[in-house]
């Protein structure tokens, strides 16, 4: 076990540069690209990862790597990497890479089971990370699935915040791996001008997610345009949004449409939707693909991570989001959403009720499902 602590709450840093990576045809070549560069340890941690085309372009860099003698580090989530096959594990393995598994599952275990790392995460030397909300998957390649590839954004970071985002890789390694320790620089090197934090959820020590959000759009004097791959908000959050909108924020949600992984999510989450518009908060789903990204906007201030608007997301899982203060990268955060509303269905209070008796029906249901798990998960 490793003595490493971070420094919960993190603190904002100075001296970064971040830029945001949109759809894998974006993200996956910048993480190979920094993954080449490695000189001496790479850090992984992934929810998603699954056989295919892109997971084995990540283990052709990570075994290249591992010969230039880099150490490289994967934790994986016990349920998230089903799908990664054990030819796979075992071609990381044979090269001497170090996988390890967060809360493997077991048989029986019904609510430790429910405990998930949802983090994705990569870590290269102290120069760069990214964070944000896609796995290693072919869902996100365009090649593979040309008009149903998930819709998803990355961060690219790099300066004085890598280091904590080492502190967060080294931390929960330490609590699931026999291999030594990760070694964590603590000052980073600046690399720009731009401000940013890391957030975290899911943590014995100082979660930030929620409350900042929450904190956010109670401060907010201009927009709250919030994007999620799943929604089923608490009814704190529902009530800082239209509160917001009531008193003449810009508030509009950015959610999945038809194409989506989980329908049920969908249909729960749907029955807010009514005293939501009624309120003045703009509802858009997304047409052409499912819309997993997670990334909310408020004001200039800007979040992007692996965290969804979901109450069992914050309860269950590990989460972690990367939280920027910059007015240019805020600038290219509105550029995408004006993107993604401009190919998205808006909702209206008044023609809201006018949708099909099927999904009422389905509303209907799902959202007591919803509400029955929520009281047991609570006992």
């Amino acid at each position: 076990m490793s003595d490493i602590t971070p420094p919960f709450p993190f603190r904002w840093r100075h001296g970064n540069r971040f830029r945001l990576l949109i759809d894998g045809a974006t993200f996956f070549p910048a993480m190979l690209d920094a993954i080449a560069g490695a000189r001496r340890q790479i850090l992984l941690e992934m929810y998603l990862i699954e056989s295919g085309r892109i997971a084995t372009r990540f283990i052709d860099a990570l075994t290249a790597a591992a010969h230039r003698g880099v150490r490289v580090c994967l934790l994986l989530d016990g349920f998230g990497c089903r799908g990664f096959n054990a030819v796979d594990r075992d071609r990381l393995q044979a090269h001497g890479i170090k996988l390890v598994l967060y809360n493997p599952l077991q048989f029986g275990a019904l609510r430790r089971n429910l405990f998930r790392d949802h983090r994705k995460l990569l870590v290269v030397d102290d120069s760069h990370a990214f964070v944000g909300g896609a796995g290693i998957s072919d869902m996100f390649d365009a090649e593979v699935q040309p008009n149903l590839h998930w819709h998803d954004a990355m961060v690219e970071i790099q300066g004085p915040l890598v280091a904590d985002w080492q502190a967060v890789f080294a931390h929960n390694w330490a609590h699931w791996a026999t291999a030594p320790t990760i070694a964590v620089d603590a000052t980073g090197n600046k690399m720009g001008t731009q401000a940013g934090r890391v957030s975290l959820a899911g943590t014995d020590a100082h979660p930030t997610i929620k409350r900042t959000l929450v904190q956010r759009i109670a401060r907010a004097g201009q927009r709250v345009w919030l994007a999620t791959g799943y929604f089923v908000p608490s009814w704190k959050l529902r009530r800082r949004l239209a509160r917001a909108a009531r008193r003449g924020v810009d508030v509009r949600l950015l959610l999945p449409g038809p194409h989506t992984d989980h329908p049920a999510v969908r249909h729960a989450g749907r029955r807010f939707y009514r005293r939501l518009l009624l309120a003045g908060v703009r509802i858009y789903e997304y047409q052409p693909r499912f819309q997993h990204a997670k990334v909310a906007l408020i004001d200039d201030w800007v979040a992007v991570g692996s965290s969804n608007l979901d109450r069992w997301n914050l309860r269950w899982n590990l989460e972690a989001n990367q939280e920027i203060d910059a007015p240019d990268f805020a600038a290219a955060t509105v550029e995408m959403f004006t993107a993604d509303f401009a190919a998205s269905h808006e909702y209206h209070a008044q023609t809201w009720g006018r949708r099909s008796w099927v999904s009422h029906v389905a509303e209907r249901f799902w959202g007591a499902v919803d509400r029955w798990l929520d009281r047991h998960a609570r006992r």
